[in-house]
């Protein structure tokens, strides 16, 4: 029936397996519509949230979506400014992951301020003291600047490109990339790195203040480094995702290789970084306002025990070893392994960087306060999840994504 959309030469599931998959999803979708309407038309009273925890699950979701779609931004920057020609060959669904990821961002954000219909007064009626102000814009800009990078791939579609103004459109396009590719580097290290500002300049809770380097506290940099380092794994991961559902080999392994060595260098760069940081903090910053580094873990070892900042170490410095050594990055099992692993460390920082702080006590009169979202809060950020797999599964099918998949794929050749 959609024969004719699919790229040409390319193979894919009959169209009734695939509605049926569509549908699956969809059915999960509407349930994350059906908490979000709740969500708009009775208020935030469907949240869990309270005065302890103002930002919640959904804010994490924020912070976690917007890391591993760093992806985009830092393969964009090695393709087009660094001319890292390799990176050709999965740069199509970086963007699309990125796009997905600040998509998913900006609809949780909508979701969160509970009057949706006011989210223009951030930037009608914008707070300029703000570093959250600057999120605002650089998220909306650079949702735009993805937005633009992935039009050329829409119109590359098997039929769209017949028509002579998509087809030079869409070349031209093609043409002027590296000029959104440095913008979009350019917004993403700002919101990235103005995310972590806001977390290290927060004197009251003294979890995550930092000191800093000028007027930006080290937290500003930790975040763009790690978005930078992790949000290829992300990329990484999907891409293997995509190629078990196909059945299929999309990318070359040498493409795999490359942005792994470069995403492990950048990850144990930071992971030193990360652990300097964590020492100063502790021996320097928390002596100085007056607390015990104890005080910030659960005596119980629960919820925030030590054991959370154990395994988010050991989340980058395990990855990071396997995609540094050529050998171990290589073998498919520990691949698979370490890029898991990154992904859940940069969304476990900033499950710590978000409601840890808010659950310990910062008074002589306050207590450890836990937090469960409610169903309305699970299904609102499971809304975006599901929107993105129907997105990637309707970019895989009608859109020629990955370069590489004629020629690993020959008896699909007609």
């Amino acid at each position: 029936m959609d024969s004719a959309l699919i790229p040409e030469g390319a193979k894919r599931c009959s169209f009734p397996k695939f509605m049926v998959g569509m549908a699956l999803v969809g059915a999960v979708l509407l349930w994350g519509v059906y908490a979000m309407f709740l969500c708009w038309f009775k208020g935030l009273n469907q949240t869990n949230m309270n005065d302890y925890y103002g930002f919640a699950l959904w804010i994490w979701a924020d912070l976690a979506v917007i890391a591993v779609g760093g992806g985009a931004f830092f393969t964009g920057l090695l393709k087009y400014i660094f001319k890292v020609d390799e990176l050709k060959n999965i740069i199509n669904f970086a963007v699309i992951i990125g796009f997905i990821c600040y998509s998913s961002a900006l609809l949780i954000l909508a979701i969160d301020i509970g009057q949706p219909l006011r989210g223009w007064f951030i930037f009608w009626h914008a707070n300029v003291h703000s570093m959250l102000t600057e999120v605002a814009f650089c998220l909306s800009l650079y949702l735009s600047v993805l937005a633009v990078e992935f039009l050329p791939l829409i119109l590359e579609n098997r039929q769209i490109d017949k028509n002579p103004f998509a087809h030079n459109l869409s070349h031209n396009m093609h043409e002027a990339m590296a000029v959104f590719a440095a913008t979009g580097a350019f917004l993403s290290c700002f919101h990235q790195g103005s995310l972590g500002g806001t977390t290290g300049v927060l004197y009251g809770r003294p979890f995550v203040m930092r000191d800093g380097i000028f007027i930006w506290p080290w937290s500003f940099f930790l975040y763009t480094w790690s978005a930078a380092a992790c949000g290829p794994c992300f990329t990484m991961l999907c891409t293997k995702i995509t190629e078990m559902m196909s059945g299929k080999k999309l990318v070359k392994d040498n493409v795999y290789d490359l942005l792994a060595k470069i995403s492990g260098w950048m990850l144990g760069t930071y992971m030193v970084a990360k652990i300097l940081d964590t020492l100063w903090w502790a021996m320097v910053t928390l002596p100085r306002t007056g607390f015990r580094f104890s005080e910030f873990f659960t005596a119980s070892g629960t919820y925030h025990g030590f054991w959370i900042l154990i395994l988010e170490f050991a989340c980058g410095i395990i990855p990071a070893a396997i995609l540094m050594k050529k050998a171990w990055r290589q073998n498919s099992r520990l691949f698979m392994t370490a890029i898991v692993l990154a992904t859940i460390g940069i969304c476990l920082n900033r499950w710590v960087m978000v409601l840890q702080p808010m659950a310990m006590p910062v008074m002589s009169f306050d207590k450890w306060v836990l937090y469960l979202p409610s169903w309305q809060e699970v299904a609102t950020t499971i809304l975006p999840v599901a929107g993105s797999v129907m997105i990637v599964a309707l970019s895989y099918r009608y859109l020629p994504v990955f370069p590489q998949e004629k020629e690993l794929n020959p008896v699909e050749k007609s």
